[in-house]
């Protein structure tokens, strides 16, 4: 049977990743899907395409003001109405709603019309909005096990999937990790998500310009960076005769990350399963400020299993990156052990087992009715 699905998903890129991943096999399966999104949904080029897409009114809840209160609630009750339409005129069988603010007009329109509504978490700790809405839905899809701000008496509608991820990481995986020999290049990538990280382009010109000479000489770099900072670490990297590559968006990151022997990068939740996925080292500095520090959470389990180190924002110094990357460097046997922990975290499925869960969900409700 041909499903007609609504994926609800805006924001950033830890959101629309594994909603346009859903998205891929749903339509594989012969399933329509319609995207609910905000116009900041819309950035991230190569996603979505060929799906209808509908931007829906939507406004984050928060602060003390209580006319921007009443605004943000004349905004989501705006989305809702909008969303029931569309709901209705593509005859939806479900939402799947990927948390954020976005998600939250299309989620509330499927509950009005006793959908069924699936929630994805991509993090280890569950969202605002998925938290709001976790008891009313029919499933709750986890990326990690221990998920934290989970009600525990909601354990029967939980299912662990994994975080989906592009196809193009689920190509390069097949591109099997081989540590250099010690006098070999190495490949060193450093990536802050999909706005850059201010506190990488600081630290890491600093880390590999304080390498011995003989690690200097093997080392390459691919860095993203701000606009505002790509002269500035270009020329660090310069100054100290390292090649290397620094642009502010890598369409192609899951290649360079494939071909990659070590990874710097922040802890967000699509960084998080590419890595695992693809099986790469990395030395870890989750974004300090963000939202209930799931970033710390979401690195944890990464770095307990050896497949890296987490380094807290207020702890990096160019010299304890050093240290972790002339450990890396010099230890080939240590390289090639914490690529294989990261790869044994992976869930190359995910985006097929939250179809399956979709479809059984659908077909529950169903029966439901049919009684």
């Amino acid at each position: 049977m041909s499903l007609s699905i609504l994926i609800a998903a805006g924001g950033t890129g830890g959101h629309m990743v594994p909603a346009h991943a859903l998205s891929e096999e749903l339509r594989q399966r012969g399933h329509r899907v319609t995207l609910l999104t905000d116009a900041r949904g819309l950035r991230f080029p190569g996603l979505f395409e060929g799906v209808d897409v509908h931007i829906l009114p939507s406004a984050t809840i928060g602060g003390t003001n209580p006319v921007r209160w009443a605004q943000a609630l004349l905004a989501i009750w705006r989305g809702r109405q909008e969303g029931r339409a569309i709901a209705h005129a593509v005859q939806a069988h479900a939402v799947v709603g990927f948390g954020g603010y976005p998600s939250l007009p299309g989620l509330l329109a499927g509950q009005s019309l006793r959908l069924p509504l699936v929630l994805h978490e991509q993090n280890a700790v569950l969202g605002r909005v998925n938290r709001w809405l976790q008891s009313q839905v029919s499933a709750i899809a986890l990326s990690y096990a221990n998920t934290q701000r989970l009600d525990p008496g909601l354990t029967l509608k939980t299912h662990v999937t994994g975080n989906p991820v592009r196809a193009a990481v689920l190509a390069a995986r097949d591109d099997h990790f081989h540590p250099p020999a010690a006098d070999a290049p190495f490949e060193l990538l450093v990536t802050g998500g999909s706005q850059g990280a201010r506190i990488l382009a600081e630290r890491v010109p600093g880390a590999v310009a304080a390498l011995p000479e003989k690690l200097r000489r093997r080392i390459s770099v691919t860095q993203q960076c701000r606009e505002a900072d790509l002269s500035a670490v270009s020329r660090q990297y310069q100054d100290a005769h390292v090649t290397a590559d620094c642009l502010p968006y890598m369409p192609d990151l899951p290649r360079r990350m494939a071909r990659a022997h070590l990874v710097i990068a922040r802890a967000g939740a699509s960084t998080m399963a590419e890595l695992m996925v693809m099986g790469r080292p990395a030395l870890l500095v989750p974004f300090a400020a963000a939202m209930d520090d799931h970033q710390t959470a979401n690195a944890r389990g990464f770095a307990d299993a050896g497949a890296g180190f987490v380094i807290p924002e207020a702890a990096l110094t160019a010299e304890r990156l050093a240290g972790h990357i002339t450990g890396f460097m010099e230890s080939p046997e240590a390289l090639d052990a914490a690529a294989a922990a990261a790869r044994s975290l992976g869930r190359a499925d995910a985006a097929a087992l939250l179809a399956n869960l979709v479809e059984a969900e659908v077909a529950t409700a169903g029966g439901r009715m049919a009684a």
